[in-house]
């Protein structure tokens, strides 16, 4: 978990779980988190990107902290996408 951070989710479901909560501002994203079950951090962005564009969670900032380069660009894509979203909603 990067320096700064107080909360950290060890699966991707826990990570959804938490962030459908409506309770989360930010978050940092790893790719990599473990055994196959744990999932991965695309598994969250991609959830956050369709409750952005379904207008269930409210604005997140994010940053990635993976070392995963494929991983980083994938996610980032997902994020950049729930940003759009995120900005067509607030234009409506």
């Amino acid at each position: 978990m990067p320096i700064g951070w107080d909360v950290s989710v060890p699966t991707a479901p826990e990570a959804i779980a938490l962030l459908a909560s409506g309770m989360v501002s930010a978050i940092s994203l790893d790719h990599d988190l473990g055994p196959v079950e744990a999932g991965t951090g695309y598994d969250v962005a991609c959830w956050i990107e369709e409750a952005a564009h379904d207008d269930r969670i409210p604005r997140l900032d994010w940053t990635l902290h993976t070392d995963n380069p494929v991983g980083r660009e994938r996610m980032r894509a997902a994020l950049i996408n729930a940003d759009r979203f995120w900005e067509r909603g607030t234009i409506q």
